[in-house]
């Protein structure tokens, strides 16, 4: 029997594991389908307090990880195919060691996954040319001529967020009209340094992880006329899914799947918290994930004092 198993390894599920093995609680860390979160795929990350130099996405988690275990935290590498909230102890299944768990709390940090366009070259550039953060990454280009796939608020705000940076952003959307909100239109509109490329999907994205992104072949949905635009970097804004599938039924979330948490990081299940994108569609930030991170562990923290656990 587990006092608490934590679901997820990237911030916020390290930063609980930290607090928590720092109060000797022992807690067990389940790393999930992609170890590290959406950093490891990042490559260098400048707005993470404490590095001035800037640091790389996968080894700014392995120094997570290694400071979690530092203190005593425990890391299943193994994934959380299940779960049962219905009843007390929580159970998780793991999928390669077959095998139920037991537990008195958990804390879901199992973030959220950007959806992306489904082209093979969108893997390979990831982290050279191709971004799903404008926020993280707008630094790297200025002065250049880069892209945005989307059209809905995301979109249109990441779009004119790289104007800071980028010399052109070329909006590019499948439809001849944005799903954003008017103000966010208005405000996209007005602004010299956006160029719309309605009716058109990308096709492919040109370049090589040496050179980077150098360009996307467009295609026009109505016409069916192909094009290449030149581009040095390519943001893909058309949203992201909470990884939340195991959990549907369990506990209360929202229409987009994001699990809803009150009073900090409390869901709606007694005993099971939640931190990290996986509840926060907003921010999606690295040192927000952290911060609820940390809610979570003190949350989890006062739970298990009420059993008589800790």
């Amino acid at each position: 029997m587990e006092k608490v198993i934590i679901l997820g390894s990237g911030p916020a599920g390290l930063t609980c594991a930290i607090y928590l093995a720092r109060a000797d609680i022992s807690p067990l860390l389940i790393q999930g389908m992609q170890p590290g979160g959406q950093l490891t795929i990042t490559t260098e990350v400048e707005n993470f307090p404490g590095f001035p130099e800037g640091i790389m996405g996968p080894e700014l988690m392995d120094r997570m990880r290694r400071q979690a275990e530092k203190f005593g935290a425990r890391i299943v590498y193994d994934n959380a195919s299940k779960v049962n909230l219905e009843e007390k102890p929580f159970k998780v299944y793991l999928e390669n060691e077959e095998k139920w768990l037991e537990t008195h709390s958990i804390i879901i940090a199992t973030g959220a996954s950007a959806r992306f366009l489904g082209l093979d070259e969108e893997k390979e550039l990831m982290g050279h040319g191709v971004s799903a953060c404008a926020t993280c990454d707008g630094f790297f280009f200025k002065g250049k001529e880069i892209a945005v796939v989307g059209g809905g608020d995301t979109a249109v705000e990441e779009a004119t967020f790289l104007t800071k940076f980028a010399s052109r952003v070329y909006l590019i959307h499948r439809r001849d009209k944005l799903r954003a909100s008017k103000a966010m239109q208005d405000k996209a509109f007005s602004n010299s340094k956006i160029s719309f490329v309605w009716d058109s999907v990308v096709e492919r994205i040109l370049g090589n992880k040496k050179t980077g992104v150098e360009g996307v072949v467009l295609k026009n949905v109505k016409t069916g006329e192909k094009s290449t635009l030149n581009i040095q970097g390519l943001f893909i804004a058309i949203g992201h899914n909470p990884n939340t599938e195991i959990f549907k039924g369990q506990i209360e979330m929202d229409e987009g799947g994001y699990i809803i948490t009150k009073e900090g990081t409390k869901t709606s299940r007694e005993g099971v918290f939640a931190a990290g994108d996986v509840q926060d569609k907003k921010y999606r930030q690295a040192i927000t994930a952290a911060g609820s991170g940390c809610m979570a562990a003190l949350d989890c923290q006062h739970y298990l004092e009420g059993l008589g656990l800790v």
